[in-house]
């Protein structure tokens, strides 16, 4: 997902050596004030933001990332730790993105949230907690990969880090919502948001919680394969 350190630049300039093949935005973005100040870069104005998707592409980046959301509340089931983006901010940051040629993905939780950014044609949404049946219509009809990244909810069990009822409700929530838009035909694929707290790189947990809802590697084959298209073959100027 990118870090404004440029790690994620130096990590994909040596992974050939080993044989994959990584991708990054470089840095992502999101709205000053708003989640994400502690790992990208912020925009004051949707004129500033166009030109930062302008810097990325011509940098190498290949596709753009926003935060449009905070995160979830692992003591409080139900709630986030801020107010997201409006509608029409995030209509508006995936038309430019997509204006200039490059696939976005959407740090996004909550269900209207998610809804926006699917009726607004994102190519990805990350997380997606909290989600209703609109929300997971949205993304289906839309064709938005969805990337739920439980691990980063289910790997808190049992750590004493955060309140376990509330916790084990997250999870529950999410992996009834992913068994859902399963079923609906909508595209899945697995990301473990490694490098969260309890979550390590390498980490095959998110498998392990799509298997035990019923959800196998074949199933997740039409979404890692979108995942492939939208995020390694974007046209732009370097």
């Amino acid at each position: 997902g990118g870090d404004r350190w440029d790690v994620s630049r130096a990590a994909r300039a040596l992974a050939p050596e080993y044989g994959i093949t990584y991708c990054t935005p470089l840095s992502p973005l999101h709205r000053r004030g708003h989640y994400g100040g502690f790992i990208g870069t912020a925009y004051d104005s949707l004129r500033e933001y166009h030109a930062l998707v302008v810097k990325l592409r011509s940098s190498g980046a290949d596709f753009i990332k926003v935060m449009i959301s905070g995160l979830m509340d692992f003591d409080r089931f139900g709630w986030l730790t801020e107010e997201p983006l409006p509608p029409e901010e995030i209509r508006e940051l995936v038309h430019i993105a997509h204006s200039e040629g490059m696939a976005i993905m959407l740090h996004a939780n909550g269900a209207r949230t998610v809804e926006a950014a699917a009726a607004a044609g994102a190519d990805s949404v990350e997380h997606g907690a909290y989600l209703d049946e609109d929300a997971l219509a949205a993304m289906k009809d839309s064709g938005t990969l969805w990337v739920p990244t439980v691990s980063t909810v289910g790997n808190l069990l049992g750590k004493g880090r955060f309140s376990e009822p509330d916790v084990q409700k997250i999870l529950d929530s999410a992996l009834q919502n992913i068994r859902r838009f399963a079923d609906m035909g909508g595209l899945l694929a697995p990301g473990t948001d490694a490098g969260a707290w309890a979550v390590p790189h390498g980490s095959l947990t998110e498998y392990e919680f799509f298997s035990g809802i019923g959800i196998g590697p074949e199933r997740l084959e039409p979404g890692i394969r979108k995942l492939q298209k939208i995020f390694t073959t974007q046209e732009k100027d370097t």
